[in-house]
């Protein structure tokens, strides 16, 4: 099982949400810590994965010799990939 790492960006962003929404983003991630290529895509262009929570995203780097998985950042899919 992956070990699951926010960053304190992703931390902060999370802190900002409707409470609803946290509870999906926990569903979510809670899900991806057995088998985490079953539900990510990669992200073209980067070394790293989204997984969708609805209308939101969750950017991920997987590093599978250590099996980690470090949230990078989270937020609606209009706004996540513009930075």
């Amino acid at each position: 099982m992956y070990e699951i790492i926010l960053s304190d960006k992703a931390k902060k962003q999370l802190s900002k949400l409707p409470s609803n929404i946290k509870d999906r983003m926990g569903t979510v991630i809670e899900r991806i810590k057995i088998r985490p290529f079953s539900f990510v895509k990669k992200i073209q262009g980067t070394n790293y994965f989204r997984v969708r929570a609805g209308d939101y995203r969750i950017i991920l780097d997987i590093r599978q010799n250590k099996l980690i998985i470090f949230v990078i950042e989270l937020g609606h899919r209009k706004n996540i990939y513009n930075n």
